[in-house]
């Protein structure tokens, strides 16, 4: 068994030294090839790559990436936050609740969880505290919102768990839609308990808006209706695939982008797509090389020996369920959401099946674990992200500023971990 734990600790030391999380997953799975089979076995290697990417589902991750980045040029974040603020105007903590469903509507047409909370918090954590919120509050809801983008399809993450467990990612961005509006619901909810118990951490209720107004205000995000109906209106009506809707997206995207708000230059779109590529082009050799070191661990069957090993202890499935979790949480602070999912998924998908879990199901609660990985320290995305668009806020300030969010995070998916059916119910409907 030495010859496993010399291909993890390459894999491992690679990472600590700070390689490429791709260089890392490669080069594991090749010295373990080679440990396992000798020379022949390398000829693998071209062929699972290959294999892992020759997919038209596959087709839909860059395509997704690039309508989340033609968004992230456009104020379509201002402009769904101020329709929010309207109509919410009369709650106390109205403009945080505001920013919730701004990242959420956002989420559902970009897919990215960073888009959202820069295009959301450049505009609505300065506002707040123009208003008298304070800068916890602010900072706090922009953060953990944005990360609903990650459930709410078109998700990225969802599409990256499809190519490493075969699971249909039509059912995966389903199932994903009732775990993200709960964790949105439970947001708003907290963030109005909190203002109600501590008025002063948000203004008195501000004057009221006729209902004139209001519906005047929705004429300013008909472009982002029209691009939800678009794009996830047609996957879930069964009109179309994720990835025929996600080239849907893109030209939506590109038009609103264009002709709605006229932001869209030569120059502006040829950093679009190259920024697009390169992250693209980044999951895609994650993946890419995980299936190299997936084909490794399956060639000397550590994940049957683990799920072996995880059905003969003792323990309740729920309780390893929440161990998993708890590592998984644990990991996320030193990992990115893409390269947890391809390093984790190999290992953890054979033990939860075995326990008789959906796989679909784990798809769902894994993403919303990295829901609260890319609000925690010291690899938060989503923290550096708002610090970075309101310089104003030190990133102690930041941090210290999500973490009530998180533990409302945790408690929703411990539901969601406790009761499965939650999350498959919408699938199975569908």
């Amino acid at each position: 068994m030495i010859e496993p734990l010399i291909a993890l600790g390459t894999l491992l030391g690679l990472i600590a030294l700070g390689a490429p999380v791709f260089l890392a997953l490669g080069g594991a799975g090749l010295l373990g090839l080679y440990m396992a089979r000798g020379e022949m076995a390398l000829f693998l290697a071209p062929t699972s790559v290959f294999g892992q990417l020759n997919s038209f589902e596959m087709i839909a991750l860059p395509l997704f990436i690039l309508m989340g980045f033609l968004l992230s040029e456009t104020p379509v974040g201002r402009d769904i936050f101020h329709v929010a603020s309207v109509w919410l105007n009369r709650i106390r903590g109205g403009l945080a609740i505001s920013s919730v469903g701004a990242c959420t509507l956002f989420g559902a047409v970009s897919g990215v969880s960073i888009a959202g909370v820069a295009s959301v918090g450049k505009l609505a954590v300065p506002e707040m505290m123009k208003r008298g919120y304070s800068a916890n509050l602010a900072a706090g809801s922009v953060a953990t919102a944005g990360a609903i983008a990650m459930l709410i399809p078109p998700s990225v993450p969802f599409i990256v768990y499809s190519a490493m467990s075969g699971v249909s990612v039509s059912s995966l961005f389903i199932g994903g839609l009732i775990p993200g509006l709960a964790i949105a619901f439970a947001l708003s909810f907290y963030i109005y308990l909190r203002c109600r118990l501590r008025p002063d951490e948000a203004p008195s209720v501000e004057q009221t808006v006729d209902w004139r107004a209001r519906l005047l205000s929705l004429g300013r995000i008909w472009h982002v209706v029209f691009l939800v109906v678009l794009v996830v209106g047609t996957i879930y009506s069964g009109l179309a695939t994720p990835t025929e809707a996600s080239s849907f997206g893109v030209i939506g995207a590109a038009a609103i982008a264009g002709v709605v708000y006229r932001v869209l230059t030569l120059e502006k779109l040829i950093e679009i797509v190259w920024n697009s590529l390169r992250v693209s082009a980044t999951i895609l050799l994650i993946i890419g090389c995980a299936k190299i070191f997936g084909d490794y661990l399956n060639l000397i069957r550590i994940p049957q020996m683990l799920a072996s090993t995880a059905t003969s202890v003792a323990l309740p499935p729920e309780l390893v369920m929440l161990l998993v979790m708890l590592v998984l949480i644990a990991l996320g602070t030193v990992i990115d959401g893409f390269s947890l999912i391809v390093v984790t998924t190999p290992f953890l998908l054979p033990i939860v099946t075995t326990l008789g879990y959906d796989p679909l199901w784990f798809g769902i609660v894994l993403v919303m674990n990295l829901e609260i990985a890319v609000v925690t320290p010291p690899v938060g995305l989503n923290l550096y992200t708002l610090k970075g668009v309101v310089p104003e806020l030190s990133m102690e300030q930041v941090i210290a500023s999500a973490l009530p969010f998180v533990a409302i995070q945790f408690l929703v998916l411990l539901v969601f971990v406790l009761f499965p059916g939650l999350s498959l119910w919408l699938p199975g409907l569908l």
